[in-house]
């Protein structure tokens, strides 16, 4: 009874990860404090069964992410077509208390929008919240948690009002035994006598080609996957796809990587072509490709090496089904899922080269520390008080897991732990910048290769744009899947504004290498293009194709009604932006927009989305001589129709 009084709920809905993270760092939480949390996926439910649950929750936890522009992760859409039904009363919830937690990305124009709306209905249906909602924000420096720690704390204190500590604890005592505590891990290792890892073939050359490789990542990823509940959809497979899935992709040869940007330059941008012959796969402007990045090799040894890890040993994962015990979950069946290569688990996984981990890494390696005095430092970056200076060590130098048990000499992680704290290796998405009917049986990308000085003057580099820019052409062959993105090519009868400074211009490279293919047997509406980067002579990308397009009846030519608009931010004292062309472009700009044109926005997740709407805002205002309200409501309608389309990425 005493439990069931005490028992949090905790439901989630995820698209690549991260909610189900601060979920289950909410049910760790809450487990040392004495409650008895219930960490779920929305997905885990039937919409029917929502009616006869979740009235009778006394406490409910909702951790939701919002993607794209402002769409609800998939784990949420049956929920909320269900909160949305009239016959739910405002009284409906009236017994529930209720915190939420939102992780979203303030680059984007519609912020945390699903927790928002989430937060307003459940008010609406009567439900009361015990802390105001937290919203986590991918921009600031320390992410999202710079928002959860607080709204953490807020929530601890509300429910120790709410549910009283059992007889014998205090929260004080609490407070201090959660510093102290190890919880149990999520996984369970088991692992396979020799003579069973001879049966399933541990040689040095158990791989024979690609897709026996690739095989085998993607059964240590479904593995793990499946030991950790329920999957995000994107893991599995990205967005609504072509049927060529993450599972099933297409093994594609390299045709052409050439650089864009001068060698002098201090960015490498690369166009890279890939072959679809023999695959069958169709794709529309808009859309994007999908590829796990391959880790370098090198580091794949020394992590193993650091972590005393056999690679070649066989080992199964499934929930240890402690972590939650009410929960569920998905265990995999050994009897079902043939043992993996630790090697495997390590490169197809766990990011041990790329991502930083979260402070709960911190927080475990502690408790194996065996020198003094890394332990202390393990613990003070785990607490509070350390909070900026694990800031400073760890996000800002973006210090990686191998990076980081170096810096640990003393610290030596059980495989369960590792495979529980390293940060999950994600696949990339990238805009398909070519049209199919122009280039049948290819599709192409346009990549920027990341790299950048740390505040201590470390080089670091992006890695699957690294390793996309080393692939060879002729020779190299990677698994890649196509998903349908964002943006979503309108009839050649829309007139087109489009708005991509710097590798924003892939998805429009598309759209327009589209419309001349379409213009060749019909008439096509004008495209208007407004093109941004930092020296003409430098980072001019796809230049010639761009000007090719506004010659006599190009369709981007004046003749047509389009144009071609470039901004080269650095090409004189004074910098000039996007932003800054359209506004002296808004009379041709408000005539599309009054013919029924969309916009369409692409590029970094910085300040430049927020600078490009207010300039169409004050298009608006000054064109159609409005009020400013006037003009913001304008803008919200063009949105709601779908003619006012942003896709960034940070």
């Amino acid at each position: 009874m005493m439990m069931e009084h005490r028992r949090i709920l905790v439901l989630y809905a995820s698209q690549t990860g991260n909610a189900q993270d601060v979920a289950e760092r909410i049910g760790r939480e809450a487990l040392r404090r004495h409650y008895h949390p219930v960490v779920l996926s929305l997905s885990s439910y039937e919409p029917i069964l929502f009616q006869h649950w979740l009235p009778n929750e006394n406490m409910v936890i909702f951790v939701t992410s919002t993607t794209g522009q402002g769409d609800p992760p998939d784990a949420f859409k049956s929920f909320w077509k269900f909160m949305l039904q009239r016959s739910l009363t405002n009284k409906w919830l009236e017994g529930v208390q209720y915190g939420l937690f939102g992780l979203g990305d303030s680059g984007y124009q519609k912020y945390n929008v699903v927790a928002k709306k989430l937060d307003r209905r459940l008010l609406d249906l009567g439900a009361k919240f015990i802390v105001l909602k937290g919203l986590g924000d991918d921009q600031h420096p320390l992410g999202y948690e710079a928002a959860l720690d607080p709204w953490l704390d807020s929530l601890w204190l509300a429910l120790g009002e709410h549910i009283p500590f059992p007889s014998g604890f205090s929260d004080v005592e609490t407070e201090n035994a959660c510093l102290n505590q190890l919880d149990p891990p999520k996984y369970r290792i088991i692992y396979y006598p020799n003579e069973t890892s001879r049966l399933y073939g541990a040689s040095a050359d158990f791989h024979i080609n690609l897709r026996d490789i690739w095989d085998e990542h993607e059964k240590a990823r479904t593995m793990v996957e499946s030991a950790s509940g329920p999957l995000p959809v994107s893991l599995v497979c990205g967005s609504e796809s072509y049927g060529h899935v993450r599972h099933q992709p297409i093994f594609s040869r390299v045709l052409c990587n050439v650089r864009l940007t001068e060698e002098d330059h201090e960015q490498d941008v690369r166009h890279i072509e890939f072959d679809l012959r023999g695959s069958g796969v169709q794709y529309s402007p808009g859309d994007v490709i999908g590829m796990m990045p391959i880790q370098n090799a090198k580091t794949v040894e020394d992590f193993l090496k650091r972590c005393d890890l056999d690679p070649d040993v066989f080992v199964s994962v499934e929930s240890t089904g402690m972590v939650f015990p009410s929960s569920g979950g998905n265990n995999v069946n050994i009897g079902e899922m043939s043992p993996v290569r630790i090697r495997s688990f390590v490169e197809s996984v766990m990011d041990v080269d790329s991502a930083s981990p979260r402070r709960y890494l911190f927080e475990v390696m502690s408790h194996f520390a065996k020198a003094e005095h890394e332990k202390e430092r393990l613990q003070y970056f785990s607490s509070p008080e350390g909070r900026d200076d694990l800031y400073r060590y760890n996000q800002r130098e973006r210090r990686t897991l191998l990076e980081i048990l170096q810096d640990f000499p003393s610290v030596q992680l059980p495989l369960e732990w590792l495979l529980q704290l390293a940060p999950r290796l994600q696949p990339r998405y990238f805009s398909i910048s070519s049209s199919l009917k122009l280039h049948p049986n290819e599709a192409h990308i346009t990549v920027a290769v990341v790299s950048w000085i740390t505040p201590y003057k470390r080089k670091k580099t992006g890695l699957c744009s690294s390793w996309l820019s080393r692939l060879q052409p002729k020779q190299d062959v990677i698994p890649i899947w196509m998903t349908r993105g964002t943006f979503k090519h309108p009839p050649a009868s829309v007139p087109l504004i489009l708005v991509g400074p710097g590798t924003g211009c892939a998805p429009f490279h598309a759209f327009v290498e589209e419309r001349v293919a379409i213009a060749a047997t019909e008439p096509v509406a004008p495209v208007l293009f407004f093109f941004g980067c930092r020296k003409q002579a430098k980072d001019y990308l796809y230049k010639e194709f761009w000007l090719s397009c506004t010659k006599e009846d190009g369709i981007m030519s004046d003749k047509m009604g389009g144009g071609f608009v470039v901004a080269f931010s650095r090409d004189q004292p004074h910098k000039i932006y996007v932003q800054h062309k359209i506004l002296e472009e808004r009379e041709k700009i408000w005539n599309l927009l009054s013919s029924g044109g969309s916009v369409f926005v692409a590029g970094s997740a910085n300040k430049m989305p927020e600078d490009v709407a207010s300039a169409f805002k004050d298009v608006i205002l000054r064109e159609k001589k409005c009020s400013e309200v006037s003009a913001a409501s304008f803008m919200k309608q063009f949105e709601r129709l779908g003619r006012y389309n942003v896709e960034v990425w940070s």
